[in-house]
């Protein structure tokens, strides 16, 4: 099995199907591509490894799985005991839909705050619809995590919403996002913090950095 994805600083895509196959025990290579190269380079280095010419790309069993929403769902479905996706019905419907809003959505705060992990945390401007991404965002994970009981948006066991909010939490980081502003009531920030703590993410962390 392997994995092919771009520069840990900056590819909330790739970082999020990495944190899902770390946390089911995956036995994969990982193949990582620098984005951001002069004339087209990335895309060249990439077409090899992914039809799409993005990243991320799983190749496994003489397929080609492109789109980090659809790596994540192959892996819930081959390591089935990693409980990736809540057992209940009714919690694993909300966190696909938790997860399918953040895949498709929040356009404002991709553009304004895009993940660096290199960077170093400070202010920045937002614009009103920014703020209005953060308050759904927040909104969303009072919710899931009032009526699943937390600590994660599923219940007790980290799963792909997770992994799909875990980018989110390093852009409040480095921005300066209060959550306070935009109706947290305290359990929100704990829960940013909380996907910012996990292992997984502590060592993708640390090679970003390196």
């Amino acid at each position: 099995m392997e994995l092919v994805i771009g520069t840990k600083a900056w590819s909330t895509w790739s970082l999020r199907p990495w944190l899902v196959a770390k946390r089911a025990g995956a036995d994969f290579t990982e193949t990582l591509i620098p984005l951001r190269q002069a004339d087209n380079q990335t895309e060249a280095e990439i077409r090899p490894h992914s039809p799409s010419g993005l990243v991320p790309a799983l190749k496994v069993d003489g397929l080609t799985i492109v789109d980090s929403l659809a790596i994540c769902e192959f892996l819930a479905e081959r390591y089935p005991q990693a409980n990736l996706w809540p057992k209940d019905e009714g919690a694993r419907a909300l966190c696909r839909a938790a997860a399918a809003e953040m895949h498709s959505g929040f356009a404002s705060l991709r553009g304004e705050c895009p993940m660096d992990l290199a960077a170093e945390p400070r202010a920045a401007e937002l614009s009103e619809a920014t703020h209005k991404n953060i308050r759904r965002i927040v909104a969303l994970w009072l919710e899931l995590l009032g009526r699943h009981g937390g600590p994660f948006l599923g219940g007790t066991d980290w799963g792909i919403a997770d992994a799909f909010y875990t980018p989110v939490a390093t852009r409040f980081r480095t921005y300066g996002v209060r959550l306070s502003d935009y109706g947290d009531d305290g359990r929100a920030g704990e829960y940013a913090a909380r996907l910012l703590e996990q292992p997984e993410f502590l060592e993708w962390e640390r090679a970003a950095k390196a």
